[in-house]
């Protein structure tokens, strides 16, 4: 195994557009997803890699790198002794929890293939994945999970003219990891050795079927090469963070995701402790308990913080105070990117604000936090320098499923607040002739499974994988996402509008809870604007108003007069043609559940419009003698 090297150092290079990025080692062919783990446990066998927490108030139990490579071997050898021959496909459906861990690294172990589902998957999207993937066995979070997969499979064999395997279901509530155990009793450790040491760095590792807003998901090949290969280096590349054996990671996104799943690669690849918790209504206490030096998180998630916050300060003083706090964090960060610094009347007022709120807000994310790693999807200026100025780093990045994670992400030693930061090591981005990232190197994909004309409309003719998303490089590398090239809006007056800017702005205010702007082919930019029920009631309080449910505030003249300012406010980021200029308040908001959601939380664009084609026509129906171009 390969000794650490010294962290890359440097910016990426640019030349001729081309954003690069230095690769700290080239992988090798042995670089596996099990190679990655035993260079772990070999450096460190007796230090803690996970703690788990108990049923015991909000405790957690240490798991040593050798006593987790143990339960790996043994859950491992249970699925070669249950006939899963190397090359097959195995999925999870569970939140995210030690036993998703586990069982990811042994079905590598074993040399199979892990195919995750979320939780959420309806039974159709399910029984699409086990055909596509021909899964052989599904491990469900309980019960009920495991009756929907199985009526999955059998709709899936009465739909196949010729005959398909079985697919076994077990269950996590019901002994699944005993029952799997149980099974590898009489598998010689060098049987399951043999399948391990199979293993080279091209062959699939995991295959994972995107959450898309639109169309059937795409199952995304996702290589050994890749995942160990950003792993192992990508701990190098922010070892501070990373690499440090005081690292402590809690994950509470879902593990089926790429985001989450590559963060459990670097945790698993460094020197820190990795903790799970799969319940986000015990995440402030198990933040507080597991004490975490860095979080990821989505958007959503810190922008749902920041109104929390906000809401709980209520009226009056501590109103004013809070808010007069986060206006003091957002100069005092922008000032600290400038050659003169924060002034001495800015640095005082920051002291001050710092004793009065700010560190209650640090607080809520755990008593070691400094970071927050951001990607899903665009964080916004306004939120990063309001968490700098509040003492919490918000390294934004960028990635697809495709890049397993990340693409980009900006460094602790150069934050460009704004940006996605630069490719990360291994990567290259360039800008199309459209304006289209186009990325290359290790983190890109192979091809989607089963699907090579997909594969073939994915990459340019010279084999740069093509993100659809917009965006900018600057001179020193960092990139800026500009939104995605397929939700680009054109009005009928030819102007290019690009929604996530102004989608993002209004989110920022308490009342809402999701944005869709649209206007395509039309004369002028409008939206579609949910109430975020959770805030809704201390909205109400702070500002003298009745209690009211979310139906009746969607028509409220009060509400409705403070998300006409939200969308003034807006608006002044934009230009006039690119102004929202209607909006609607719907009565329901987008879910997971709804279908109008993806796991990541990103709106799916089209069915929204689908579902509220109606509403849409209204709108443009009852202004089309208003507002024109």
């Amino acid at each position: 195994m390969p000794q650490a090297t010294a962290p890359v150092a440097g910016s990426p290079s640019v030349v001729d557009g081309v954003s690069a990025s230095p690769l700290a080692k080239e992988p090798e062919p042995t670089w596996t997803i099990p190679w990655l783990l035993a260079d772990r446990i070999a450096r460190a066998p007796g230090s803690t890699i996970i703690e788990r927490k108990t049923g015991l108030g909000h405790s957690w139990s240490t798991v040593t790198a050798r006593s987790f490579g143990e339960d790996v071997a043994r859950v491992a050898s249970g699925l070669v002794g249950m006939g899963l021959e190397p090359g097959q496909c195995v999925s999870i459906m569970a939140h995210t929890s030690y036993e998703w861990t586990l069982l990811d690294m042994a079905i590598a172990r074993a040399g199979l293939i892990s195919v995750p589902i979320y939780e959420t998957d309806s039974a159709s999207q399910v029984q699409w994945i086990l055909t596509d993937a021909d899964v052989r066995l599904v491990i469900t979070e309980s019960a009920a999970l495991a009756e929907l997969v199985r009526g999955a499979a059998e709709a899936r064999a009465a739909s196949n003219s010729s005959d398909v395997p079985e697919v076994r279901v077990l269950s996590l509530d019901r002994d699944a990891i005993t029952t799997i155990s149980a099974a590898g009793r009489t598998v010689p450790r060098t049987v399951l050795d043999e399948r391990t040491d199979a293993l080279r760095g091209e062959d699939v590792y995991s295959i994972v079927y995107t959450s898309g807003t639109t169309g059937r998901p795409k199952g995304v090949e996702i290589t050994h090469r890749m995942a160990a290969g950003l792993g192992w280096n990508g701990v190098r590349w922010l070892p501070d963070l990373l690499l440090a054996p005081s690292t402590r990671l809690l994950l509470f996104l879902p593990l089926a995701h790429s985001y989450a799943r590559f963060l459990q690669i670097l945790a698993l690849a460094g020197n820190g402790v990795l903790g799970h918790t799969p319940d986000v209504a015990t995440l402030l206490p198990d933040l507080a308990a597991f004490a975490p030096t860095y979080i990821l998180a989505v958007p959503r998630v810190l922008e749902k913080i920041y109104n929390a916050a906000d809401a709980k300060a209520g009226s009056g003083v501590k109103l004013k105070t809070f808010r007069w706090a986060a206006k003091v964090a957002i100069e005092y960060s922008r000032a600290l990117d400038t050659s003169e610094g924060p002034s001495p009347r800015l640095v005082a007022a920051h002291a001050l604000a710092d004793r009065l709120v700010y560190r209650t807000i640090r607080a809520l994310l755990g008593p070691n936090a400094r970071y927050a790693i951001s990607g899903g999807g665009p964080l916004g200026p306004r939120l990063g320098h309001f968490y700098r100025g509040v003492g919490i780093i918000i390294l934004e990045g960028y990635g697809l499923t495709e890049t397993i994670g990340p693409t980009s992400v900006n460094l602790d030693t150069l934050n460009k607040i704004g940006t996605v930061g630069p490719p990360v090591c291994g990567n290259s981005v360039r800008m199309g002739a459209d304006g289209e990232l186009e990325v290359t190197g290790l983190g890109v994909f192979p091809r989607y499974h089963n699907n090579p004309e997909a594969t073939a409309e994915a990459f340019t003719s010279d084999g740069w994988f093509r993100t659809g998303d917009m965006g900018s490089i600057d001179s020193d590398g960092w990139i800026t996402i500009n939104g995605r090239k397929k939700e680009l809006i054109v009005t009928a007056g030819g102007k290019n509008v690009a929604p996530a800017v102004l989608e993002d702005r209004l989110r920022g205010h308490p009342l809402v809870s999701q944005v869709l702007v649209i206007g395509d082919g039309e004369p002028f930019i409008s939206a579609l604007v949910t109430l975020d029920a959770e805030m809704l009631p201390g909205w109400l309080h702070n500002h003298g108003l009745p209690e009211m449910s979310v139906v009746e505030a969607s028509t409220n003249p009060q509400v409705l007069a403070a998300l006409d300012r939200a969308v003034a406010r807006t608006n002044r980021a934009v230009s006039r043609a690119e102004s929202i200029r209607a909006f609607r308040v719907l009565t329901n908001d987008f879910t997971q559940a709804n279908g109008l959601l993806t796991p990541s939380l990103k709106v799916k664009r089209n069915q929204v419009m689908k579902e509220y084609a109606g509403t849409i026509a209204d709108i443009y129906a009852s202004t089309r003698k208003g507002p024109q171009e």
